[in-house]
């Protein structure tokens, strides 16, 4: 059967947005725009904390690769898309996709892994805050964020190896703007009964047992907030999980609806567009829902820009 998939494909051809090729430009402007926010949103987050000793605590560590994950997730698929766009160029070579996919997996996953990991942050701030210190020092928070990337990049391994030995002699048309798994089965003329079911099982552990041990954070985190007395002792701690709340609802709302049913269920043309709305949705918004009202970090990003200022005027 791996054979088989060598002899019979040597490369795809990605359908992108080509059922509107009047809208090219169009689309090409705007998913540039769209990139290009991502990269700045992301970066800045990334260079304030790097610059500022004052946020290097678990929280804006976190924050800080996720960022990282904000930027490499779009940037595994959008770049190509905006060459398609704009040259009419859509082939990508069977290595490639596989390699698509086995990278955008595995940025991904990291990012429920390291999800979770910053609802046990927030659990442990708020239900513990006596051991805080303790249990989230520097050691056990590198131990979290490298389990994270670990985990995010074994999860996708066996699942690609499957993909690689299916065989494609139908068309080499992929309906999609990037090789991801769903449209390329639909491409296998050989039974993906087996791969089906790496999907299931692989979303069942990533996705629920992510999703599980989250929820149970906040429902400790919650009844630990609804135990305080004042109003403002409640809001200010509740304030400090609000914005990874966000976060988690964006991410693993648009992940089930898009992931966790049956491939029957899968309409092409409705889910591309989901697809985009799930890729770039998260990275738009997490710089502003983690630093829009976040007085430490403002202050920080002034002080970067008054840093800036100064060494333009300086050399100018």
């Amino acid at each position: 059967m791996a054979s088989g998939s060598q002899q019979n494909v040597s490369g795809f051809i990605i359908q992108g947005f080509s059922d509107t090729p009047e809208l090219h430009i169009s689309l090409f402007v705007l998913f540039l725009g769209i990139y290009l926010i991502i990269l700045l949103g992301n970066l800045i987050i990334f260079l304030v904390i790097s610059c500022n000793p004052h946020l290097h605590t678990p929280m804006y560590i976190f924050l800080q690769n996720l960022s990282v994950i904000d930027i490499s997730v779009p940037s595994t698929v959008l770049p190509n898309l905006l060459h398609i766009l704009l040259t009419q160029q859509n082939n990508i070579s069977f290595l490639g996709c596989m390699t698509q996919m086995y990278v955008f997996g595995s940025l991904a996953a990291s990012e429920y892994f390291l999800l979770t990991a910053m609802a046990y942050d927030r659990y442990v701030a708020i239900c513990d805050p006596l051991h805080y210190i303790a249990r989230m020092s520097r050691k056990h928070c590198a131990g979290l964020i490298t389990a994270a990337f670990t985990g995010g990049f074994l999860d996708p391994v066996g699942l690609i190896v499957l993909m690689s030995k299916l065989s494609y002699c139908a068309s080499h048309l992929i309906n999609h703007f990037f090789c991801d798994f769903t449209p390329l089965l639909k491409l296998s003329c050989s039974s993906t009964f087996s791969v089906e079911l790496v999907i299931y099982i692989e979303g069942t552990f990533l996705l629920f047992n992510s999703f599980l041990l989250t929820l149970t954070s906040y429902i400790f985190i919650i009844s630990a907030i609804l135990k305080i007395q004042s109003s403002e002792g409640r809001q200010k701690a509740f304030s400090t999980c609000a914005s990874h709340l966000a976060c988690v609802i964006t991410l693993y709302g648009t992940a089930f609806f898009l992931y966790v049913r049956p491939t029957k269920s899968y309409s092409l043309e409705r889910d591309k567009y989901f697809s985009l709305l799930y890729i770039v949705l998260g990275p738009v918004l997490n710089p502003l829902i983690y630093t829009l009202k976040n007085r430490e970090f403002q202050s920080s990003l002034n002080k970067l820009k008054r840093r800036c200022i100064s060494f333009l005027f300086f050399i100018s």
